[in-house]
């Protein structure tokens, strides 16, 4: 079956424009009520048909009607004002030793962030998309170079931050809100990777932009310069025991050594926003390339390999602009005046509730995020079917592969649906490794049948 055909599809055109329609901002201390839980199904199933359309290249009616309902700027404040109830909020739940009952509605909030950057991620590669941002575009300049600063800071400070969440997420005493901590560690690794796709689309498109945009990235962030500073030490790769990995499609994955200097989809995007950022004649105009800024862009000629230029041919081009760089003064940068713009949201959220984030937490923990059973049953139920198995099935990029040989696998588990095979004699080989596994699971499925079944008494 196809991501074309109607029966992978998410949603139907008529439900998406109206989910689109219905779409508003939350104010931060809303978070986590019921209207804004229904709010935020709406907008993973949104997310999802989104890449299933992009995916099968269909007409993307997602995108086309966020654009004609002027929600593009919707979405942008709702990702910001999420990241700041994930920065504010969130730490001062911890530190009044909440713990919930069950950490499923925190996490949602945790999660809502990486659904709205992924959303973004996708519509934006359309210029029409990132036209229609209007001034947020500024906002979500500002998120992507937080993102940027995140994975220099992670390079830093926390070298064997890998290996220590990996060590901690093993010891089972831990508390719910411990376990949130670690999740929410991991999923901001997956957010900042997507905001390099993301910004690497606004670069495509500043022709379209407010000018204060072109501004930001190259002088007020200095994009260029924290872009080399990643590429001299990319978060994306890392070596265990020896071994190559590199963060591919969501996962850590261990790359054989002919493939070692293959490019991967981040390392790709990275470089097409170098292209853009120092070859387009208004950017070349714009940046203030003093003799700082021009040392540690010349860093990037070591990279420039025969093996990176056959992947990427339009980057001759750069290394030629790069080798006349080195050889002259750095060009006069034009100054001219411009009454710039600057990103509003996030600071008028911080001004907005400035010494009040431990009152909004406690109020919160009483009521959001303290619901009765019956009323998680009724979330979780909802869940279940906002992340049906088949439909996140469709948008898997690469078909399953044997847990024994890892040839392409058409064949699953029938009992507990977790691990593929290509053949039988698989199967059977690997049942002594998998049978504990698949009894745990099945087990849970059972707990889970029981549960709903069993009547709830207020």
């Amino acid at each position: 079956m196809s991501v074309g055909d109607n029966q992978s599809q998410i949603l139907l055109s008529v439900e998406a424009e109206a989910y689109i329609d219905a779409l508003e901002k939350f104010d931060i201390t809303n978070i986590g009520s019921e209207k804004w839980c229904r709010q935020h199904e709406h907008v993973e199933k949104l997310n999802m048909q989104a890449i299933i359309s992009a995916a099968a290249q269909e007409n993307e009616f997602i995108k086309e009607y966020f654009i004609s309902s002027d929600k593009v700027p919707t979405l942008i404040h709702q990702l910001i004002t999420t990241e700041t109830w994930k920065n504010r909020i969130f730490p001062a739940m911890q530190e009044m030793k909440f713990e919930p009952k069950t950490t499923f509605s925190i996490y949602m909030v945790l999660y809502h962030e990486a659904t709205l950057a992924n959303l973004l991620e996708t519509i934006l590669y359309h210029s029409d998309a990132c036209e229609a941002a209007e001034d947020t575009i500024l906002d979500l300049t500002d998120y992507c170079y937080r993102k940027l600063l995140y994975f220099i800071s992670r390079c830093e400070d926390d070298e064997e931050g890998d290996e220590n969440e990996e060590k901690v997420s093993d010891i089972r005493s831990k508390t719910n809100m411990e376990e949130l901590e670690i999740q929410a560690k991991k999923l901001q690794f997956d957010i900042a990777i997507k905001a390099v796709s993301i910004l690497r689309y606004i670069t495509d498109h500043l022709s379209c932009l407010p000018l204060s945009t072109m501004t930001r990235i190259l002088n007020t962030h200095d994009v260029p310069v924290l872009l080399v500073e990643l590429m001299e030490n990319p978060p994306w790769t890392r070596q265990n025991n020896g071994k190559l990995l590199k963060f591919v499609e969501g996962k850590w994955e261990t790359i054989p050594f002919q493939d070692s200097f293959k490019l991967t989809k981040v390392e790709g995007q990275v470089w097409l926003t170098f292209y853009q950022l120092l070859m387009m004649d208004d950017c070349q105009k714009k940046y203030e390339l003093n003799s700082a800024r021009k040392n540690t862009i010349l860093k990037l000629r070591s990279h420039l390999t025969e093996v990176m230029l056959d992947q990427l041919p339009v980057l001759v081009e750069l290394q030629r602009y790069l080798e006349q760089l080195s050889m002259m003064e750095p060009p006069v940068a034009q100054k001219n005046f411009v009454l710039e713009q600057v990103p509003e949201i996030q600071e008028t959220i911080l001004r907005m509730y400035e010494g009040k984030w431990k009152s909004i937490a406690k109020k919160q923990c009483k009521t959001y995020f303290n619901q009765s059973k019956s009323k998680m049953q009724e979330q979780a139920k909802r869940w279940a079917d906002t992340y049906n198995l088949d439909m996140l099935e469709s948008l898997i990029t690469e078909p399953p592969k044997c847990a024994t040989c890892g040839e392409q696998a058409t064949k699953r588990c029938s009992r507990c649906q977790n691990e593929w095979y290509c053949r039988r004699e698989c199967q059977v080989q690997h049942w002594s490794k998998h049978k504990k596994a698949c009894n745990l699971l099945v087990d849970a499925m059972k707990k889970i049948e029981i549960s709903e079944q069993t009547p709830v008494t207020s």
